[in-house]
């Protein structure tokens, strides 16, 4: 039986850029995704991903399809309603959570309204499930510079944030900068849903900031191997997608968040320590002698409330 087919994505010049966008985008979003999961931000990335788009189409309106425009419109409406957020929820009885969400569909549904307007015919789907088979020097070059940006101040920041997401009070304390970090913690977020927006949208891109480090987080406790190993996994899970998108002649966004899905599902079940089936297998005393570890180390990850140091 031939083999041809398996090596065939590798031969055309679009999948090969695509591939090398895929690994790009998954490394940085899974090593990222260690702090979206630790910090529970997954409702502002989730608003971040879907804020990005009326920023698109008033680029597109302006200045037609030209990447640096829709780079920069994509991210001034991510950190308006980053900030509205924040001066809503600080000005009104308004909770933050409740301030993000309304402001969250308010600016996606001015998106597809905008996106109509646009002095060129796009394709809306592609905005809202990705087209990373379309990609070009010019995209590659963002997502390349993207991933420059955000992980060496991941790496090098490491520590302090890792004490401002647990104990922000201690941080502040010893002279941390903690609201600076905060923020700085969702301009890497917005950065990397700007370079997920061409591979996966802004529906799918969450998957791909969620996925890996939560399934790390079922095989590990270890922050460290949250970050590398949900980096790694990003990108492999991203890139398998990819090619069995290719094969299989489906939508590569979609694909690409499905293997993600299947893998945490896997760890979800198989984990060696948190595995529901493994939990079930395994003998009484040494499921009760599990679970009270795994309770330990719930509270010990849990990040402390800003108002109320966890002790």
């Amino acid at each position: 039986m031939s083999l041809t087919w398996l090596f065939e994505p590798f031969r055309h010049e679009f999948m090969q850029r695509a591939l090398f966008g895929c690994a790009l985008i998954g490394f940085t979003n899974g090593a990222l995704s260690a702090f979206i999961v630790i910090r529970r931000l997954a409702l502002m990335a989730d608003a971040m991903a879907h804020s990005l788009l009326p920023g698109v189409a008033v680029a597109l309106i302006l200045f037609g399809l030209v990447p640096g425009t829709l780079f920069i419109g994509a991210l001034v409406a991510a950190l308006l309603v980053a900030f509205g957020t924040q001066i809503i929820s600080n000005s009104s009885r308004i909770k933050e959570d409740t301030a993000l969400g309304l402001l969250f569909a308010c600016s996606f549904s001015l998106g597809l309204v905008l996106i109509s307007f646009s002095r060129v015919s796009v394709n809306v789907t592609d905005y809202l499930f990705g087209n990373i088979l379309g990609l070009g020097d010019a995209d590659l070059w963002v997502i390349y510079f993207i991933s420059l940006i955000v992980l060496p101040l991941l790496v090098a920041l490491e520590r302090p944030l890792l004490l401002t997401v647990f104990e922000s009070s201690v941080a502040a304390s010893q002279g941390v900068p903690v609201n600076t970090l905060k923020y700085l913690l969702m301009g890497t977020l917005v950065l990397s849903m700007i370079s997920s927006l061409q591979a996966v949208g802004v529906i799918l891109a969450l998957g791909m900031l969620i996925a890996p480090a939560a399934t790390i987080y079922l095989l590990s406790d270890s922050f460290t191997s949250m970050f590398w190993l949900g980096g790694t996994l990003g990108c492999v899970g991203s890139c398998t997608g990819l090619l069995i998108s290719f094969w299989l002649n489906l939508p590569s966004g979609p694909c690409i968040v499905l293997v993600l899905g299947v893998i945490f599902l896997l760890a979800y079940l198989f984990s060696p320590k948190y595995g529901v089936a493994t939990r079930l297998l395994r003998p009484r005393h040494l499921h009760e002698a599990s679970l009270a570890r795994w309770k330990l180390n719930e509270r010990e990850q849990t990040p402390a409330n800003d108002n109320e140091p966890q002790r």
